[in-house]
C-alpha cells in the first residue's frame, strides 16, 4: 500500500510540475492585458486634465478619446475571455499529462514489472538470492568481510570473480583459499589461469612457481605441463619446449581438445605434429591407412567417423560414451555447432540434472562450449 501512495505522489508531482509552465503562462497573459486596461484608463483620466486645463484642444482631446478608447475595448475584451486561446493551445497537452501519463506508466508497470510481488528489502534478497549471481556475490563479500578467515568463502568467491573477469580479486580469492585451507590442483590451476590472464599469456617467474607446485601434486596436470612448455618457447629455449610439448602430446589421449594446440606449438618449434583422431579405438587398419592419406584425405576418413558415430547415436542414443566422443570430437574439428548440436542431443537422452547429464555439461564446460539455456 505505501509503495502505491508513494507512485500517486510521485505521479501528481511530476503533472504539476508539467503544467505548472502553462498555467503561469495563461495567467501572465492575463495580468499583461489587466495592466493594459489600466495603462490607458489614466491615459483618458489624463486627456481630460490637458482639455479642462486648455493644453488641448476639444477636437484633438475627441480623436484622442476615440483612439484610446478604441485600444481600450480591445484589450477588455480579450481579458474577458482568457481561457479560450488557452484551451485551444494546451488541451491536449494537459490531457495527456493528467490522464494519458499516469496510465501509460501504470501499463508500463504492469507489463514489465512485477506487481504481483510483495516490496523485499536489500537484506531479504541476500537471504535468497535465488539465481541472482550480483546478489550470491554480494552475500559472500559481506561475509567475507566480517569473516575474513572463512576459507570456503573465498574458495567459492574465486571462479566466480574469474568468470566476471574480476582478476585482481580472484587473484585475492585464489591466494586465501590457498592460504586457509591449503593447496590443491584445482586451487593452483584457477590461480595459474588467473595470473596468466593478467599477464595476457605470458608466463612470468610467478607463474612458473605455481605450476610447479601444482605439478608436484599433479605432474600428469596437461594444463600445467602445456604453460611450462610455453614459458620455455617463450623464453627462446626451443628444444626444452619441443620435447615438452612433445611429451604432453605423448601423453595425451587422441581425441584430447588440447591436442591441436599443442601439435601448433610442437610445428613451431620445429618438431612433426601429432595426427588426432577423434574417435577412440580405431582399427589397425585404420592406422594403417591414414598413414598412407594425404591431409585432406585424413581429414575426409575423420569426418566419416564421425559421421557414422553421429548416426548410430541417432538410433541408438542411450550411449552415454558415444555422446561424449561425439562432442569432443566435433570440438577437435573445431565444428562448434554441431558440437552444441551433439550436445543438446546428448542432455534430451540424459537430462541436466542427472550424473550423465551432468558428465555431458562437465566435458562442455572443459571445451569451451556455451551451456546456456541447457540446463533448464
Amino acid at each position: 500500500m505505501i509503495f502505491w501512495i508513494l507512485v500517486a505522489a510521485m505521479t501528481a508531482a511530476v503533472a504539476a510540475v508539467l503544467l505548472y509552465p502553462l498555467l503561469r503562462g495563461a495567467k501572465a497573459a492575463a495580468d499583461d492585458r489587466a495592466g493594459e486596461a489600466a495603462v490607458y484608463r489614466d491615459q483618458l483620466r489624463e486627456l481630460d486634465r490637458d482639455l479642462a486645463g486648455g493644453l488641448i484642444s476639444a477636437e484633438e482631446a475627441d480623436y484622442a478619446r476615440a483612439e484610446i478608447g478604441r485600444r481600450l475595448i480591445a484589450v477588455s475584451g480579450a481579458a474577458s475571455e482568457p481561457s479560450r486561446p488557452r484551451v485551444g493551445r494546451h488541451l491536449f497537452t494537459e490531457t495527456f499529462v493528467l490522464l494519458l501519463l499516469p496510465l501509460v506508466g501504470l501499463c508500463l508497470y504492469t507489463t514489465m514489472g512485477r506487481p504481483d510481488l510483495p516490496s523485499q528489502p536489500l537484506q531479504a534478497r541476500l537471504e535468497h538470492p535465488g539465481n541472482d549471481l550480483a546478489i550470491l556475490v554480494s552475500k559472500a563479500e559481506r561475509h567475507l568481510a566480517e569473516n575474513p578467515d572463512d576459507g570456503k568463502g573465498w574458495d567459492v568467491l574465486a571462479p566466480i570473480y574469474y568468470s566476471t573477469m574480476r582478476i585482481d580479486d580472484a587473484e585475492l580469492a585464489y591466494r586465501n583459499a590457498i592460504r586457509l585451507l591449503g593447496p590443491t590442483a584445482a586451487r593452483l590451476d584457477g590461480l595459474t589461469e588467473t595470473l596468466m590472464k593478467r599477464s595476457d599469456g605470458t608466463v612470468t617467474e610467478e607463474i612458473t612457481a605455481v605450476l610447479k607446485q601444482l605439478l608436484q601434486l599433479e605432474p600428469d596436470n596437461p594444463r600445467a605441463r602445456f604453460y611450462m612448455a610455453l614459458g620455455l618457447e617463450q623464453a627462446g629455449q626451443k628444444q626444452q619446449a619441443l620435447a615438452g610439448f612433445q611429451a604432453l602430446a605423448k601423453a595425451s589421449a587422441p581425441d584430447a581438445p588440447w591436442l591441436p594446440l599443442v601439435n601448433e606449438h610442437i610445428t613451431t618449434n620445429g618438431g612433426t605434429p601429432t595426427q588426432a583422431q577423434p574417435l577412440g579405438n580405431p582399427t589397425q587398419a585404420d592406422v594403417a591407412a591414414a598413414e598412407q592419406m594425404s591431409t585432406g584425405d585424413r581429414q575426409q576418413m575423420v569426418k566419416g567417423m564421425v559421421e557414422s558415430l553421429n548416426a548410430k547415436l541417432t538410433e541408438n542414443p542411450d550411449n552415454l560414451e558415444g555422446w561424449l566422443r561425439l562432442i569432443r570430437s566435433y570440438a577437435v574439428l573445431n565444428d562448434r555447432e554441431h558440437a552444441v548440436d551433439a550436445l543438446k542431443r546428448g542432455l534430451a537422452t540424459f537430462p541436466a540434472n542427472g550424473e550423465k547429464g551432468k558428465q555431458l555439461l562437465a566435458l562442455a564446460n572443459e571445451l569451451g562450449i556455451a551451456t546456456e539455456g541447457l540446463t533448464e
